[in-house]
């Protein structure tokens, strides 16, 4: 039941407890015991909103970053992805394997503001040997949802009689 729970909320966080006991055929209290115990595991750790910036008056830029680093002894990467994870620019930390160590997503105003957040914070933490930077020009899909429409899809028109 955890998975199909956590299933449903991320591609919908605002399905009530009501919808996810009749979508699963249990009760509402089962529905918020397993929900409240998921978030005291911190396996469900907030409910942010998926908003396409592109079709508003906000310029956003979103910037992937690889960063190769030097490991903290007894530590390893935990404590770099720390310091870079606190920085308020930064969305998301990942530790990869392959050519580099850490994939880092950050949204900023503009590529200049994306640009000073690398040269005078990043690239100065003592661990940080070298970063490369990708900017994303347009996003088609993010965690599961299409965020573009289809310009051939045409959309059915409500006929009334």
């Amino acid at each position: 039941m955890e998975k199909q729970i956590l299933d449903a909320i991320s591609k919908n966080s605002r399905f009530s407890t009501e919808d996810l006991a009749a979508m699963l055929a249990v009760d509402e209290e089962t529905i918020r015991k397993k929900i409240q115990e998921m978030e005291e595991d911190n396996v469900i750790c907030g409910y942010p909103t998926l908003i396409n910036w592109d079709e508003t008056d906000c310029e956003k830029v979103t910037a992937l970053i690889e960063v190769k680093v030097t490991p903290q002894r007894d530590m390893g990467f935990n404590k770099v992805a720390e310091r870079i994870y606190r920085f308020d620019e930064v969305e998301s930390v990942y530790l990869m394997s392959g050519g580099f160590d850490l994939t880092v997503i950050i949204e900023g105003k503009s590529m200049k503001e994306v640009a000073r957040f690398v040269s005078e914070k990043l690239s100065t933490l003592e661990s940080v040997n070298s970063t490369a930077t990708y900017f994303v020009l347009k996003k088609y899909k993010e965690h599961g949802l299409i965020m573009t429409k289809d310009k051939n899809e045409q959309e059915r028109m409500l006929i009334t009689p």
